[in-house]
């Protein structure tokens, strides 16, 4: 089974790029593919070569051929591209990440560090617990006081609407943001779910800058 795709994304012929599910285990070839040590923060690296690049949440890279992967089971993922400087990111944004601000903290990097501009970035936000599902306790829900969405019989937090709200801040369109709308607690056929399975099991997703 093929990985999950943006349209948006699939819009730009040079990257490859996916959402993987529960069927597709690790499908990025591994002597091409760059991977950090995902710790929950808003730490950018910039990956130069395929292996470990230790702790971090975001990689980003000019390099034509190198994948960029994370991976996640109810966090959420997040895929970027560059369309004048062909830069591409691959975020893991879990609810620490999220309030630590990795969203705009990457298009903040790729700006600095890479000469882009926000305006030129498009993003996609992958499967991930939507606000129906991601139920949490007073402490995360005081993190997003504009994210709750519910609070009874406990707080519900819209993670997804405070990246996208992010990126926005950060100067992206909001047209060009893509929001594939996929609940990894909904959907236990397609996708993992740390909360609802308690299991080790984790999605895969991945950008690459591929054909010319």
């Amino acid at each position: 089974m093929t990985p999950i795709h943006s349209v948006l994304l699939r819009q730009f012929d040079w990257i490859d790029h996916g959402f993987g599910t529960r069927n597709n285990g690790a499908w990025t070839p591994q002597e091409h593919t760059a991977r950090a040590h995902q710790v929950h923060a808003a730490g950018v690296i910039e990956a130069t070569g395929p292996g470990h690049w230790g702790d971090g949440d975001a990689l980003i890279t000019a390099m034509p051929g190198l994948w960029l992967e994370i991976r996640t089971a109810d966090c959420v993922p997040l895929l970027f591209l560059d369309a004048r400087t062909r830069v591409i990111a691959a975020v893991h944004a879990g609810w620490r990440g999220t309030a630590a601000q990795i969203a705009s903290v990457t298009v903040e990097a790729m700006a600095r560090n890479w000469n882009s501009n926000p305006s030129d970035l498009r993003v996609a936000i992958g499967p991930c617990i939507a606000s129906c599902c991601f139920a949490v306790g007073t402490e995360v829900a005081d993190q997003f006081p504009d994210f709750v969405v519910r609070t009874e019989p406990q707080p519900y937090v819209d993670l997804v609407s405070a990246n996208f709200r992010q990126l926005l801040d950060a100067g992206v369109p909001a047209n060009q943001v893509d929001q594939l709308g996929l609940c990894t607690v909904c959907d236990p056929h397609r996708f993992h779910s740390f909360r609802r399975d308690r299991g080790e099991g984790r999605l895969v997703s991945a950008i690459q800058v591929g054909k010319k």
